[in-house]
């Protein structure tokens, strides 16, 4: 099977086309029935066209082929989880950019690599607010990174007033996440300006590349300190 093709099953779930990625995922298992970076797309993408019970087969599958596969164990607990609902609600086409509306991010300060290395093109994540910054987390609460000054100072005003946005995974590349933020709603106020501009230069805070600075694990820190804190802002 020609890495070109398994390229375009990676393709195909960055633009939410899940038909396409289950077929192409399919087709390369038809020669590599036992690779398990195949088998977690196509899990994943039959979990995104709303297809819970298939995704559930295919993780079972890589369980017994790699009983620790971490991507798998993940999925199988909220597929467990009754309380997980949106796993069956599709998502199609959700990194479809509007100007204005939308936005691509690299994460600073981005968690260990053993929390982020299950993570999934499109996997929904939480952006909290805690002392003038945007955390993002995944559905367990876990610390993934956090966005940069300049968009954090945006956005908390606009959330602290009305907006609401969504966020997912767009690409995990070892220490570096890109996620894809969505507006959802905008408040009255500021129905006249939009919530990212293209000049934004997503200034750099934090030295995310010297581990002697100490501040990875501060941020990491305030994190359980917002689980005692109702309120987003300090």
């Amino acid at each position: 099977m020609s890495a070109l093709t398994k390229s375009q099953a990676i393709q195909t779930a960055l633009v939410g086309d899940w038909s396409a990625a289950i077929s192409l995922n399919q087709e390369i298992l038809q020669e590599e029935p036992d690779d398990i970076d195949t088998l977690n797309r196509l899990a994943f993408a039959f979990l995104s066209s709303g297809d819970p019970k298939e995704a559930k087969t295919v993780y079972e599958k890589v369980l017994e082929l790699d009983m620790r596969n971490p991507i798998a164990l993940r999925n199988l607990k909220r597929l467990n989880d009754p309380q997980m609902k949106r796993i069956n609600t599709p998502i199609n086409n959700f990194f479809i950019e509007e100007p204005g509306k939308t936005k691509v991010i690299d994460l600073l300060n981005v968690a260990d690599k053993k929390i982020i290395t299950p993570l999934r093109s499109g996997e929904k994540l939480e952006l909290r607010i805690k002392r003038n910054r945007i955390f993002a987390l995944d559905s367990e609460s876990q610390f993934l990174g956090m966005l940069p000054d300049d968009i954090c100072q945006r956005l908390i005003k606009f959330m602290t007033h009305g907006n609401e946005y969504t966020a997912y995974v767009r690409t995990v590349d070892n220490a570096k996440i890109s996620i894809f933020i969505r507006e959802e709603k905008r408040a009255k106020r500021f129905k006249d300006e939009p919530s990212f501009v293209s000049n934004e230069k997503t200034k750099l805070s934090i030295d995310n590349n010297n581990p002697k600075s100490g501040k990875a694990s501060k941020v990491h820190a305030e994190i359980a300190d917002d689980d005692q804190d109702e309120s987003p802002e300090e």
